[in-house]
């Protein structure tokens, strides 16, 4: 497959194809009482704040970003890249398409994606060489885990058996996904009002190389809520590597918009 999509953009497509195939959105029914009923308190009080209850389950969504910046290292400038993405909830998927220039002149284009209980990482340059193609145990843990942390963004997965939920304390949780033969969990964390602020794992792994990885703890923030056809959402992201030298927020961005329950892309 990989050989054949010489456009990661195609194969970002026709990945989604896939999956809205397999999972069509039928009638994915409302959001109840009763289906938050087993969860934590502050995770309740997160659904009942965002106006979720009455609203209908989240099977799939479609999230456009905007001002999104990647930053490689610690040393590395903020880089403006393109990012959209695909999240599918019937099993644990994610897909997200995303195409900048280095050093503003050379164009790539990349596909991340948890999928099949596998995760990948596809880079090409100039759309003709392949410069990354990470997969294995480690990248399967990273993109299921990367999964978890939208749990909230995407709040049907929340509701979902394949997440356990361990309740901590009034404005904290633990949750559990285990899909196939890989297990990963982080804890969110809430403010007062019932908004999730962050999500923290060390169930994610990191690697300088591309080949040598080591799970680091890993961070998901989030900065502000956008209301939209009546719920709220997080709409601004970072992400960030808590290294034994610091640190390091290498991603950010704004979600533009995100749609819920689409049936064809």
């Amino acid at each position: 497959m990989f050989i054949k999509y010489k456009d990661l953009q195609k194969l970002f497509v026709s990945e989604i194809n896939e999956e809205l195939s397999r999972f069509p959105v039928e009638a994915p029914g409302i959001i109840t009482e009763k289906d938050i009923e087993h969860l934590p308190e502050p995770v309740k009080k997160y659904f009942r704040y965002c106006g979720l209850i009455g609203k209908n389950k989240m099977m799939n969504a479609k999230i456009e970003w905007k001002d999104v910046y990647l930053k490689r290292g610690f040393n590395e400038k903020w880089m403006s890249m393109y990012c959209s993405q695909f999240n599918s909830v019937a099993e644990p998927t994610r897909i997200v398409f995303m195409k900048a220039k280095i050093l503003r002149m050379i164009p790539f284009e990349g596909r991340d994606k948890c999928q099949h209980g596998h995760g990948n990482m596809l880079i090409k340059l100039l759309r003709m060489f392949t410069i990354a193609d990470a997969k294995g145990k480690e990248m399967d843990a990273s993109a299921l885990v990367t999964v978890l942390a939208e749990a909230l963004l995407v709040p049907g997965y929340a509701l979902q058996k394949y997440i356990k939920w361990t309740p901590i304390d009034i404005k904290s949780a633990k949750a559990t996904l285990t899909w196939k033969e890989c297990e990963v969990s982080g804890i969110f964390f809430f403010n007062d009002k019932g908004e999730f602020e962050r999500f923290e794992t060390t169930d994610r792994y990191y690697s300088t190389t591309g080949k040598d990885y080591k799970k680091i703890k890993w961070t998901a923030t989030v900065d502000i809520y956008h209301e939209t056809n009546g719920i709220r959402c997080p709409a601004y992201f970072r992400a960030t590597w808590n290294t034994e030298k610091g640190d390091l927020d290498y991603f950010k961005g704004s979600l533009a918009t995100i749609r819920y329950n689409i049936r064809n892309y």
